[in-house]
């Protein structure tokens, strides 16, 4: 009987928190503006670690940016629903749709059975998610102001309902939503993504230009060329594909369909121009032309007789994509934009804005961090992202250490193996986030394992994570592509594009485990910056390659297992064989629902 009363009283005492005070002032210590999947996955996480929190949505609905988007309402995330395998955690390698939590209900693959499923089942997911682990948040409520009073060192914000609220932090994941509309003569002639009709057939026989080079732009064009005269494309930049770049938001196979029809002189076709140098007329007939400003390519020079885009179109579509919506913030409290990408807030390391302290950003608006190298602008990236961010906000708030686990020295070669080969979180942000082993203590006697820290951060491992490398050794595990193989222009499906000689694994293209290893623990000083100022891991001591895999299971005793463990033994000089599973562990271990098979763990 005491428990069911306990059942009730502590939902009620979470609510009675939640109740505005006399001055209509709602006074909380988290406030997560935005009520989709990084919003509720920051939600989920700070509701587990019970802390006091809102999550704040202007909708309805949670995920309502899915209610919406894309357009023709096929997701390019897969949903792939069988990998031959029974481990949570490797299955999560290639789930990228589910958030993060501990209730099995809560696989995407439970509500669609499609490869690349329908937005609305998206939505039907996220307030699932929403429901299902009570996820406060409060839905109707636009923010209408967000300032940052200095004296309290606390955030207002303004909403459109008769309160407001006091929050010491604010995580802002509201995405990338407001459409990028372009504005040259003419542009107000211009139909947008966001509006343009998705019947097909209201296109039968036109000739249509479609301004973007993106994913919306080739999912409109894919929509409509089957009923169309023609469609033409035009953007500043050649297209970006995916399996060049290795870089998930860059053109899709699946949205491709025009590049065939271009290729095989089938009248569509795509064009490189600035949009920004363009004019737009409506002509007496009705059409709309096309002009360039200036232009040194022949083609696209309109005064030449065989200027590409001579003819008239019938309607002109801007697919431009989206970006930050920065208005809600008062201008003491506006953030700043990232230089290289400015679609984003400028984002510190620890996801917090560069100018405005207490303001961090979480999900797609923390992908300026990894913008074109890694997946953290997409669920199956920032559900990771937004849990580290969790775990910084615990330590430096609230004085929780980061996650971690101590073991014997002699199951290191176990333990990586197992991480590099089922670990989902290093896999799916690789080169962003990694598994950190310190090697504690001179004696060397054990080891700590920190996971899925944020590379950029390992000079600053004690502070933010709350785990001391002191009188030790420090080895960094992540998982890389090649260095020179990823690009719009490389041939990623060249005859000698992968390697199979243990003794030239430093030359592996395709994704693969990097180790670095460091005599004594980093510090920040010691940390690199490449040509865009994005910080990368300190000069290591040693570094090794694990030689790439077609399985991409590095388990094969001599080309993985064997060379992995005379690079360790020679960074630490001991003898580590001792310590090895047995060769049917390496396989097994997949099969285990386990993050720690029994079988490594009993090796003598």
């Amino acid at each position: 009987m005491e428990k069911g009363w306990l059942a009730v009283l502590v939902p009620l005492a979470a609510l009675v928190r939640m109740m505005p005070a006399a001055d209509n002032v709602l006074r909380v210590d988290y406030c997560v503006i935005g009520g989709g999947p990084a919003g509720l996955q920051m939600g989920h996480l700070l509701a587990e670690a019970g802390r006091h929190y809102v999550v704040i949505e202007k909708s309805n609905i949670s995920g309502s940016f899915f209610a919406r988007y894309p357009r023709h309402r096929r997701l390019i995330s897969i949903n792939k629903r069988s990998t031959g395998k029974r481990n949570r955690e490797f299955n999560f390698r290639h789930d990228w749709n589910s958030l993060l939590s501990k209730d099995p209900r809560l696989v995407f693959s439970s509500y669609s059975q499609e490869l690349f499923p329908q937005a609305q089942q998206m939505v039907q997911y996220l307030n699932e998610f929403q429901r299902l682990l009570h996820i406060r948040v409060r839905f109707n409520t636009l923010v209408t102001q967000i300032r940052r009073q200095h004296e309290t060192k606390t955030f207002l914000i303004s909403t459109n309902r008769d309160f407001s609220l006091q929050c010491r932090w604010v995580i802002v994941a509201t995405g990338l939503w407001l459409p990028n509309v372009p504005t040259f003569p003419g542009s107000q002639l211009l139909e947008m993504y966001d509006q343009v009709s998705v019947n097909p057939k209201e296109f039968h026989g036109q000739r249509v230009l479609i301004l973007g080079r993106g994913n919306s732009a080739f999912e409109t064009a894919n929509n409509i060329y089957g009923e169309t005269a023609l469609v033409h494309m035009v953007s500043r930049s050649r297209a970006r594909l995916a399996w060049s770049t290795h870089y998930v938001g860059d053109l899709r196979a699946v949205n491709n369909d025009l590049l065939d029809t271009y290729q095989l002189k089938s009248l569509d076709g795509l064009l490189e121009a600035d949009v920004r140098g363009m004019t737009l007329r409506r002509s007496r007939g009705g059409k709309l032309r096309v002009r360039f400003n200036s232009s040194l390519d022949l083609e696209l020079a309109s005064d030449a007789d065989s200027f590409a885009l001579r003819d008239a179109y019938d309607r002109v579509i801007a697919c431009l994509g989206f970006k930050f919506d920065d208005s809600i913030f008062h201008r003491s409290t506006r953030p700043a934009r990232c230089r290289l990408a400015s679609k984003y807030p400028a984002v510190k390391s620890n996801y917090e804005s560069e100018n405005v302290a207490g303001l961090f950003f979480a999900g797609t608006l923390a992908h300026s961090l990894d913008f074109r190298r890694s997946a953290g602008g997409f669920i199956h990236g920032f559900r990771y992202t937004v849990q580290a961010l969790h775990r910084l906000l615990e330590r430096k708030n609230h004085g929780v250490a980061w996650a971690s686990r101590s073991l014997p020295l002699r199951h290191l070669v176990n333990t990586l193996l197992v991480r590099v080969n089922q670990a989902a979180a290093t896999y799916q942000m690789f080169g962003q986030l990694a598994d950190v082993y310190l090697i504690r203590n001179n004696n060397k006697s054990e080891f700590m394992l920190v996971p899925e820290f944020p590379a950029a951060l390992v000079g600053r491992l004690d502070e933010l994570a709350g785990h001391s490398g002191a009188g030790g050794s420090v080895l960094v595990s992540l998982l890389e592509y090649g260095a020179d193989f990823s690009g719009p222009a490389k041939d990623t499906f060249r005859p000698d594009r992968a390697t199979g000689d243990p003794q030239e694994a430093h030359r592996s293209n395709f994704l693969h485990p990097v180790l670095y290893f460091y005599r004594q623990p980093p510090t920040e000083t010691d940390l690199l910056k490449d040509d865009h100022g994005t910080h990368l891991l300190p000069r290591p001591d040693k570094t090794h390659h694990v030689l790439e895999d077609f399985l991409t299971q590095w388990t094969a005793p001599t080309a993985h297992v064997l060379p992995l463990r005379r690079f360790l033994q020679s960074c630490l000089g001991r003898d580590l064989s001792s310590g090895s599973a047995r060769g049917d562990c390496f396989v097994s271990h997949l099969e285990s629902k386990t993050d720690l098979p029994a079988c490594f763990l009993d090796s003598k």
